[in-house]
């Protein structure tokens, strides 16, 4: 099964919108994919603010969130592994979910969204490679 991870980040997102308030993430900077302006890291984390005024393009997939947003005036562009993002919350209340550690992604994995498919449905779950034939 997939992880369940980016359904609820994006359902709490949605919820936190709707409500008025400001969705913040916090994230593990120091996972292998994640980037954002180092310069903002503290103790090996970043709060993003990722409300709708605040960046634009948001995309919450399964395996990344990516985004455009300004930092010190300077737009940038931030990319984000799902299992990087460590909890979602409103900022004014605090009210979200902190998510359990992760284990990071195995090396000879893609290192990037752009460097293979974004999931192998069945990967792993069988021994041997995958194969296909035509159907007529």
């Amino acid at each position: 099964m997939n992880s369940s991870r980016p359904y609820i980040m994006r359902a709490l997102y949605d919820w936190i919108v709707d409500n008025g308030c400001t969705p913040y993430l916090l994230v593990d900077a120091q996972r292998p994919g994640v980037e954002v302006p180092v310069q903002y890291v503290k103790d090996g984390q970043i709060v993003l603010n990722i409300s709708p005024s605040a960046v634009i393009e948001l995309q919450i997939g399964n395996d990344w969130i990516s985004f455009n947003g300004r930092f010190g005036g300077t737009p940038t562009d931030v990319l984000v592994p799902v299992g990087a993002v460590v909890g979602i919350y409103a900022r004014e209340n605090g009210q979200g979910m902190v998510f359990e550690p992760e284990e990071p992604p195995s090396p000879d994995g893609p290192d990037s969204p752009d460097s293979g498919p974004e999931e192998r449905p069945g990967a792993g779950s069988r021994g041997g490679r995958p194969s296909l034939k035509v159907v007529k």
